[in-house]
């Protein structure tokens, strides 16, 4: 079975704007958390690992207290043409409603520093990733342990303690909107209504 073979069997791309996307070989290491407006309000991260954007649903976002352990539920690979979606899932689709880049950028993998070495894949299989976030609103560290198998997965996201943690913030209610477009998500509904969606 492919990599988006599951992505592919979820929606029908005649009626969704989102890419059908293919496994796509890249050097660099990014990253997306995209906030959709689905079933329930939740956010996408994402990390391009072997030519794919492996996913996360997290429903409270992602955090930059290091006291919050926030769940994350492991979703089908997406296709690396995906990171700069922004637009409207149909609602008869799978994950119908509305999408937007919450925040985006590259990242660094930790665990590779350290004596084990791992890459991504490795990382992924092990159940422990260790990632260094460049995004623009959020940097530093995060870990995401796998604290359930399953046909998805259940991890937990933690902000690790250096110069990106702060307790006071919160950028989930503080910085709302798209850094690509600096539109909310109602301006992205509005203006895929009105069919100017550029994405």
């Amino acid at each position: 079975m492919g990599r988006l073979d599951k992505y592919k069997q979820s929606g029908d791309f005649r009626k969704t704007s989102e890419p059908s996307g293919k496994v796509a070989k890249s050097r660099r290491q990014r990253f997306v958390i995209q906030k959709h407006d689905a079933t329930s309000l939740h956010y996408d991260l994402r990390l391009e690992i072997d030519g794919v954007l492996v996913s996360w649903a997290v429903p409270k976002g992602l955090s930059t207290d290091t006291r919050e352990r926030r769940l994350a539920i492991q979703t089908e690979d997406h296709p690396v043409d995906y990171i700069d979606f922004e637009g409207v899932i149909p609602e008869d689709e799978y994950g119908g409603g509305t999408v937007l880049v919450w925040d985006t950028g590259e990242y660094r993998n930790l665990r590779a520093d350290k004596d084990d070495g791992m890459d991504m894949s490795d990382s992924l299989d092990d159940g422990l990733i260790e990632v260094w976030l460049e995004g623009e609103k959020l940097t530093g560290g995060y870990a995401l342990k796998r604290t359930e198998g399953g046909d998805k997965p259940k991890w937990l996201v933690i902000k690790m303690d250096d110069e990106g943690a702060d307790a006071r913030r919160n950028p989930v209610s503080t910085q709302p909107d798209s850094v690509l477009s600096g539109r909310s998500l109602d301006e992205v509904r509005e203006a895929a209504e009105a069919g100017d969606d550029d994405s």
